[in-house]
């Protein structure tokens, strides 16, 4: 049985989070997953929109997933590698080159990421929609203040 190994955040679950996980599933028979906690998010200058807890569960009920378990330090790694004795490292192709220490304990691969969809941009396109909404509901206001103020 070959183990698959790999880590992230997976806030905003999305398409790019399922075929990714797919990806990295179909290089072995299992695929565990590191999510990563709120405080080392925290740590690492990042805010989740949902808590570690559901986006582990979510994960957890994706069929692509066997395990799921909390990334606490950059430093786990290769204690979860022979934890879990697995046989890949594998991250999506953004983190290329940045884990190929760990080529020491597992074979370490990278794969390509769904194009045009990520957490960041998804948080963007929601701003924007946010203050687009915001500006609308201003204006609505202005205008029933200044019809009021007609009367």
């Amino acid at each position: 049985m070959k183990t698959v190994i790999t880590y992230g955040t997976f806030d905003l679950f999305h398409i790019g989070h399922v075929r990714l996980l797919h990806r990295l599933r179909s290089l072995g028979d299992r695929l565990v997953v590191g999510c990563s906690t709120d405080d080392f998010n925290e740590a690492k200058g990042k805010k989740s929109v949902m808590p570690f807890e559901h986006r582990a569960e979510i994960l957890g009920a994706c069929r692509h997933v066997d395990k799921v378990f909390p990334e606490a330090s950059w430093d786990q790694k290769v204690e979860d590698i022979r934890r879990e004795r697995a046989d890949i490292f594998a991250m999506g192709d953004d983190w290329a080159g940045r884990f190929d220490d760990l080529s020491a304990h597992c074979e370490v691969v990278y794969v390509p990421r769904t194009k045009d969809v990520s957490s960041t941009e998804i948080r963007q396109l929601v701003h924007a929609l946010h203050q687009e909404r915001t500006r609308e509901l201003r204006q609505s206001v202005q205008h029933v203040l200044d019809l009021v103020e007609r009367l």
